[in-house]
């Protein structure tokens, strides 16, 4: 199926799915976060509390992406795969971004690990060693590094250097039942690397007047890669970012975006909320921060609106 764009230029995607926005989970996940404290631990790091859903399913690979900076890619990131975490399904946070925001967002929960996605991609470590255990129980993390701004320019020579990341994944992708990929704000190398290696796409919009801006270039970009890379890739769906409902422009970006993209747009919208920008300055990802926050409560949306998609949930 193809979905076009009606904006100035039109953009013409293959593969595109529809999925059916749900709140059966709403009610339990309200339950559950209505009983945390300050701490979602009991002592030990047993989690205080997590939502039983099947295991009969296959593996994952979402991958975050716009390669506008600033509308929430690595906030999006961590906050989804803490929340199908405690939701019970092994989860792996991979982060692709030099700059190493989604390692440091999820700092607090991590152990020490001297290798990271450089060495995989470029070193030639087994990525079973680069992987890292955090304080969940169904949560791991492969963390990003400065270095990986010379991955861009080394990956170049390699041969099949397009593939990379998903010969690296194949090893361990039946160990999770989601990774999570956290993209750099571009459609370079490593971009085209996770794009390869996912199963469905992610794109965050911030409800800004640019928020279409260079968007026709990533959906041509992930066109491309469908037709030559990862016949298998789908959009998972658009995310709108930093809502705020006071603003009319807020509400003019999401007339305009639910406008091109129809019922595309996840019904879940992820309102701009101080608590989301305050985390990862202690390390942590916002449900451990402040579990009752409006921004906690958006993204646990979300992540209900996934797994009823893949067929995950539980009514």
């Amino acid at each position: 199926m193809e979905f076009a764009i009606t904006s100035a230029n039109k953009y013409n995607i293959a593969g595109l799915i529809g999925y059916t926005a749900i709140r059966e989970l709403n009610y339990r996940y309200s339950q559950a976060i209505a009983g945390l404290s300050s701490s979602l631990f009991q002592p030990g790091g047993t989690a205080k509390f997590a939502l039983s859903l099947p295991r009969k399913y296959m593996s994952k690979i979402i991958v975050i992406a716009n390669q506008k900076g600033g509308v929430g890619k690595t906030t999006t990131a961590v906050n989804t795969a803490v929340s199908l975490a405690v939701s019970e399904f092994k989860t792996l946070l991979i982060d692709m971004d030099p700059q190493a925001n989604a390692s440091v967002g999820v700092s607090d929960l991590t152990k020490e690990n001297e290798n990271t996605i450089y060495d995989v991609l470029i070193n030639g470590v087994p990525v079973e060693k680069a992987v890292t255990d955090t304080r969940f129980p169904h949560l791991a993390v492969l963390s990003s590094t400065k270095d990986l701004v010379g991955a861009e320019i080394e990956l170049v020579s390699i041969l099949a250097r397009e593939y990379q990341l998903k010969q690296k994944l194949d090893a361990i992708k039946s160990n999770y039942d989601y990774i999570i990929i956290d993209c750099p704000p571009s459609l370079g190398l490593l971009t085209i690397n996770a794009l390869t290696a996912a199963d469905a796409v992610l794109i965050p919009i911030q409800c800004e007047y640019y928020a279409l801006e260079g968007l026709g270039q990533l959906l041509n970009t992930i066109r491309l890669v469908q037709k030559h890379l990862n016949t298998s890739l789908e959009i998972e769906g658009v995310l709108l970012t930093m809502y705020d409902g006071r603003l009319n422009l807020s509400r003019q970006v999401e007339e305009e975006v639910r406008g091109h993209f129809e019922d595309k747009i996840f019904k879940a919208i992820i309102n701009r909320n101080v608590r989301l920008g305050e985390a990862p300055s202690f390390g942590k990802p916002v449900l451990l921060y402040d579990a009752n926050s409006t921004g906690a409560r958006d993204y646990i949306d979300l992540v209900e609106e996934i797994l009823e998609r893949d067929g995950k949930a539980t009514g």
